[in-house]
C-alpha cells in the first residue's frame, strides 16, 4: 500500500514538474514573441501609484497582451516593476513584453505640442494655451498675476516675455509649467543676445531691447528687412526722434482697433503710441523671435530714417522726409 502511495506521489511530482517546465518554456518563449494583438499603435496610460497587477490587467483588458501573468512575473523577476514611470505610452506592433516594460521604464511618454507664434500678444498666447486640451488648465482669479508669482518674476507684465517656439510636453502638463518653459527660454535667449550686442546702442538694458524687438517683429512683413527696420528705429532713437510705429498705435487702442488707423488714432496719446511719446513704450507690444532681438542689437548701418509699406509685404526706405513723403504718395495714397 505504501509503495502505491509513493508511486502515486512520484507520478504527481513528475506531472507537476512537466507542467511547470512547460509553463516555464512557454513563459520564456512568450517574452520574446511579438505582441501580435497590437495591430496598430495603441495607447496605454499608467497612473501614478499603479501596481504591476493594475498595469497587466489594463494591458489584458485592451487585448494588448494574452498572458498578463507572464507580464507580472517578468516585471518582478527582472526587478523592473518598481522602475516603471507613470505616463501615456504608445505601443506599436511587433513589441514584446520585454519591449513594453522597457518602454515603461524609459519614461518616453507620448508628446504633444503647442506653438507660440512670433508677433502674438500675451493674451493671444494665453488663449492658445487654454484651447490646448492636452494641457491642464489652472483656475486663478487674476491669472497673469498668479502666473507672475509662480514664475517668481520681477516683471509686472508678461507681454513679450514668452519665447516663440514649438514646445513638446506630456499630457496633463499644467499651463503654468508650459508657460514657465517659454518664459525661461526667453530669459536665456535675451541674455545671450544682449551679451553679444553691438556697443553704443541707445538702449539701457535687455528689456528695452525686447521692447524695440517687439516693434520690429510687428513691422517686419519680410524677414530680410528686420535689420533695416531695426536700423531705422535705432537711428531715430539716437537722433531723439519719435519712432512713429503704427503697431504701437494699434496696441495702445487695442479693442477699439477696427482694422483702420485714423487721424484720431494717431493723435490719441496712449502710453504706447510712439507718434505721441518721445520714448519706447513701457512694455513690449508682442512676442519677438530671436531674429528680431538680434536685429535690434545688430542693426543695419544705413542712413534711412523712414520706411513705408510697398503693398507687397515689404517696405520702401528713405533717408529724408521729402523722399519718404514721395513714397507715401506713391504707395499709400496711390498718387504719382
Amino acid at each position: 500500500m505504501i509503495k502505491k502511495i509513493l508511486l502515486f506521489i512520484l507520478i504527481l511530482i513528475v506531472i507537476a514538474a512537466g507542467i511547470a517546465l512547460w509553463y516555464w518554456n512557454d513563459y520564456k518563449r512568450t517574452l520574446t514573441q511579438s505582441v501580435v494583438s497590437v495591430q496598430s499603435e495603441q495607447i496605454i496610460t499608467i497612473k501614478k501609484g499603479d501596481l504591476i497587477r493594475h498595469i497587466a490587467a489594463r494591458l489584458d483588458a485592451q487585448d494588448i497582451i494574452a498572458h498578463p501573468e507572464y507580464f507580472r512575473l517578468y516585471a518582478r523577476l527582472s526587478k523592473k516593476a518598481s522602475k516603471i514611470k507613470a505616463g501615456e505610452y504608445a505601443l506599436k506592433s511587433g513589441m514584446t513584453i520585454i519591449d513594453i516594460i522597457d518602454l515603461f521604464i524609459s519614461g518616453k511618454v507620448i508628446q504633444y505640442s503647442q506653438t507660440i507664434v512670433e508677433g502674438l500678444m500675451v493674451k493671444e498666447v494665453f488663449a492658445a494655451i487654454r484651447n490646448n486640451k492636452n494641457l491642464t488648465q489652472s483656475e486663478h482669479e487674476g491669472y497673469q498675476q498668479a502666473l507672475i508669482k509662480y514664475l517668481n518674476s520681477d516683471y509686472t507684465n508678461l507681454e513679450g516675455l514668452l519665447y516663440p517656439d514649438t514646445y513638446n510636453f506630456p499630457r496633463n502638463t499644467s499651463d503654468f509649467q508650459f508657460i514657465k518653459r517659454a518664459y525661461q527660454k526667453m530669459q536665456k535667449v535675451l541674455a545671450e543676445e544682449w551679451q553679444n550686442r553691438e556697443k553704443k546702442l541707445p538702449l539701457k538694458n535687455a528689456y528695452e531691447a525686447l521692447i524695440l524687438a517687439s516693434i520690429v517683429e510687428k513691422e517686419s512683413g519680410v524677414s530680410s528687412e528686420r535689420n533695416k527696420i531695426a536700423g531705422v528705429f535705432i537711428r531715430r532713437l539716437n537722433k531723439k526722434m519719435r519712432l512713429q510705429s503704427d503697431p504701437t498705435i494699434i496696441y495702445g487702442i487695442r479693442d477699439n482697433y477696427d482694422g483702420n488707423i485714423r487721424r484720431r488714432d494717431i493723435n490719441k496719446k496712449t502710453a504706447y503710441n510712439t507718434y505721441q511719446i518721445d520714448r519706447l513704450p513701457p512694455t513690449p507690444i508682442a512676442v519677438p523671435g530671436r531674429e528680431a532681438i538680434h536685429a535690434v542689437l545688430h542693426p543695419d548701418k544705413g542712413k534711412s530714417l523712414y520706411f513705408v509699406a510697398d503693398g507687397s509685404g515689404g517696405h520702401v526706405f528713405s533717408n529724408t522726409l521729402k523722399a519718404h513723403n514721395r513714397a507715401v504718395r506713391k504707395y499709400i495714397l496711390k498718387k504719382k
